[in-house]
């Protein structure tokens, strides 16, 4: 990496261990690359162990470094306890964590969802990241500038029929990251949100199938606020950070 100047530049997320969930695909995918591009020791979860190592092949061609990869479903609860408990075991800290596993759910009237639809949405999408939450907090506290970073939505602000568990989930999620970002405000730990926006993934796809996803930008196109709010010099606390 050079400057424009021709001068090498450090990476910027040199020296930082970040783990992301949800890496196997999509935005997951396009941010551990990134974050393999600017220097990051990656810990990787998913639940296809084969997606996993082929990204850790793409990894070790970027960085020369090989990631720890950890296939587990998040609806395990208590294997996000065992995580934690393993990282400080292997690291004793963690400086980044980036919560992006997510599932759309059941798109229909509120009165037509299945309860074992609504269950996963709830179960992944927010109680999953509560529980990362509850598990690493004391591994970002152990960093000198540790950086929560939670994948959100623009349907958590607006009201939109049949995006019922969807909608619930992410509006959830950014209140819980909010409490949670007062509550380690006096610490060195900082907790925030991005709304990727219209972004080219097979989710979308799914909620969206007329769209040419040709007019749409790529998981590649939104990983800059993942760099920028991962940095150890992003002083944000408690916000939720639109990619474009």
């Amino acid at each position: 990496m050079t400057g424009a100047t021709g001068a090498p530049q450090t990476p910027t997320l040199a020296g930082r261990i970040a783990l992301v969930t949800g890496a196997s695909r999509g935005i997951g995918r396009a941010v551990a690359r990134r974050y393999a591009q600017e220097g990051a020791d990656l810990i990787l979860t998913a639940r296809t162990v084969g997606a996993l190592e082929e990204l850790d092949d793409e990894i070790r061609a970027i960085s020369g470094k090989t990631s720890l990869l950890v296939p587990m479903d998040l609806r395990n609860f208590d294997t996000i306890d065992q995580l934690g408990a393993g990282l400080f075991e292997r690291y004793g800290r963690l400086d980044v964590l980036v919560g992006n596993a997510g599932v759309l759910g059941q798109m229909s009237p509120l009165g037509h969802i299945e309860p074992k639809a609504w269950q996963e949405v709830i179960d992944v999408n927010l109680t999953a990241n509560w529980r990362l939450i509850r598990s690493l907090d004391p591994l970002l506290r152990q960093s000198a500038a540790g950086r929560a970073i939670f994948v959100s939505s623009g349907v958590a602000q607006v009201v939109r029929a049949y995006w019922g568990a969807y909608s619930v989930s992410k509006a959830a999620l950014e209140m819980l990251v909010r409490i949670y970002a007062q509550e380690i405000q006096q610490s060195n730990v900082r907790a925030n949100l991005i709304d990727p926006g219209r972004t080219r993934t097979r989710m979308r796809a799914a909620a969206f199938p007329g769209e040419d996803p040709k007019t749409l930008p790529t998981p590649e196109d939104v990983t800059e606020p993942f760099v920028r709010l991962a940095r150890a010099d992003y002083a944000g606390n408690g916000e939720v950070v639109k990619a474009y």
